[in-house]
């Protein structure tokens, strides 16, 4: 399934191999101007590696990626592979992102005012000063969304964004991503939140190493797909118009949940 619109990047029989073990074996993607979906799949399934290789972070061992020329992208790694033991400030982390007057070691006023109006946007203008370690995790991640929209990405990327922080937290991250991808980006992300943030997309993309599934929650989220991506039985019900993932061993799937994760 594909949305409208014309696509950004598209993957052609995309395989990704470190060393013997393959990583994404022959995936067909297509990612439109318009999309917000999730690729979800257990650990290992190739999800991280899916986002490197559509940012030309991995390069493909046998296929192809097409990027739309001069697309703009902007990636939001997880938390837990960023250091925050470097004493960084919340502006000068938004400003690492800086894309022009790279031989010049300050910003400009421009950038500087550019981030200023990123940090309000997100609901950060008050934390401009404070060091990265002092942040909670949904702080921390709104300001790795903001160094991602620095560039004005036209797709934005982001790795396993409600990974760490809490359920409500979870919710206000949905809720920015939401509103940022009426304003601009296409939006893809990679996720382990069945229930919580992948069941309210608009299109999901169930991944173990290759495309087990592409379309609506409805379409996607079912029995069969889910045994097929994950290795395991899953009931599904309805809930005001949402599918609800059971796993029949551990009850709701949610943010908690162990298949959770990726390369």
């Amino acid at each position: 399934m594909t949305q409208g619109g014309e696509a950004v990047v598209t993957t052609e029989e995309l395989t990704v191999r470190y060393g013997r073990t393959a990583a994404l074996d022959g995936v067909d993607l297509a990612l439109r101007a318009d999309d917000f979906l999730a690729v979800v799949g257990p650990s290992g399934a190739g999800k991280t590696s899916l986002l490197r290789a559509i940012l030309g972070l991995v390069p493909p061992t046998t296929g192809r990626v097409v990027r739309a020329r001069g697309l703009r992208t902007g990636y939001v790694p997880q938390i837990g592979a960023a250091d925050l033991t470097f004493p960084l400030t919340v502006t000068e982390c938004v400003l690492l992102a800086r894309a022009r007057h790279r031989n010049l070691p300050w910003a400009t006023r421009e950038e500087r005012a550019q981030v200023g109006d990123l940090l309000e946007r997100l609901g950060l203008s008050g934390l401009a000063d404070r060091h990265l370690r002092s942040l909670s995790g949904g702080q921390l991640q709104r300001v790795f969304i903001a160094r991602a929209l620095l560039g004005d990405p036209q797709l934005l990327v982001l790795d396993e964004p409600t990974s760490g922080i809490d359920v409500s937290t979870r919710h206000e991250v949905l809720h920015l991503l939401a509103h940022l991808h009426q304003s601009g980006p296409a939006i893809v992300l990679a996720t382990h939140d069945l229930n919580g943030l992948a069941a309210h997309l608009p299109r999901i993309v169930c991944l173990n190493r290759r495309v087990i599934g592409d379309g609506s929650p409805a379409e996607v989220l079912t029995p069969d797909v889910l045994q097929a991506t994950f290795g395991a039985p899953f009931e599904v019900l309805v809930h005001a118009g949402l599918p609800v993932v059971l796993d029949r061993r551990l009850g709701v799937v949610g943010h908690q949940h162990t298949t959770g994760g990726a390369r």
